[in-house]
């Protein structure tokens, strides 16, 4: 048998607890099984989707990590999001059946794409399914309102705390480790991301560096002191 056209199901995944429902019948399984229509490999840079094309369905992003962006009046590249193996992305064209922002690699990567007209008729079907999509697009809302209270309330320094917690959090999940990252993204989309300047950015790196609080090496980092980047997020709840 041809390895290429062994498709591997979503029940044979190792992502599968992040990305699909939990507790199903085996049955109720092999019918999402059929929902991954197919895979689709990206290279470093490439798009998967730009703003404006046609919502067909969402993506289940097996290997690699994406950004997300729009792009504002005055012509800047403006980040919304940044999205790692395990996690579903293209939830932005269900509204107006368009996308409304521009997906790109940051690293070569796979997905697997699963049209949204046959996720709509099994979610009929598999209660299960209807429950994990609510569940998909309210951790969006509350993601989205997470990073607007970041951008309204917070200094420079707690940004870039925020930020890499969440992010090392969201890579444990992952069987990652809790204290090491490779950062897949530029200083200056982390910037984009959080409101602040590319020289704030670095600015706030070399302060954790300096105070111990993390150690930094090109794109390695390793956080040396998580209770202090908790504390700047969150002084009231630390003693």
């Amino acid at each position: 048998m041809d390895p290429k056209s062994i498709k591997v199901a979503c029940s044979n995944c190792n992502l599968r607890e992040l990305c699909m429902p939990m507790g199903l019948a085996t049955e109720d399984i092999e019918r999402i099984d059929t929902l991954v229509a197919s895979r689709r490999k990206l290279t470093r840079g490439e798009s998967l989707f730009r703003n404006g094309d046609k919502f067909t369905g969402l993506y289940a992003i097996r290997v690699g990590f994406f950004k997300t962006s729009v792009t504002t009046e005055d012509g800047r590249d403006q980040v919304t999001g940044f999205q790692m193996a395990g996690e579903i992305i293209g939830l932005d064209g269900i509204v107006n059946d368009l996308h409304t922002c521009d997906a790109v690699a940051l690293e070569d990567a796979e997905v697997c794409v699963i049209p949204y007209d046959m996720i709509e008729t099994l979610s009929r079907e598999v209660t299960a399914l209807q429950q994990h999509m609510h569940k998909v697009m309210s951790r969006e809302i509350v993601r989205e309102h997470g990073v607007m209270l970041l951008l309204g309330s917070m200094r420079a320094e707690e940004r870039l705390a925020a930020f890499l917690l969440n992010l090392v959090q969201r890579l444990h999940a992952r069987g990652f480790s809790q204290s090491e990252l490779v950062l897949r993204m530029t200083r200056e989309e982390i910037g984009s991301y959080l409101g602040l300047k590319l020289e704030t950015v670095s600015r706030s790196f070399s302060k954790f560096a300096e105070d111990g609080i993390i150690e930094v090496k090109q794109r390695h980092v390793r956080i040396m002191d998580t209770e202090a980047l908790k504390q700047m997020v969150n002084p009231q709840t630390c003693h």
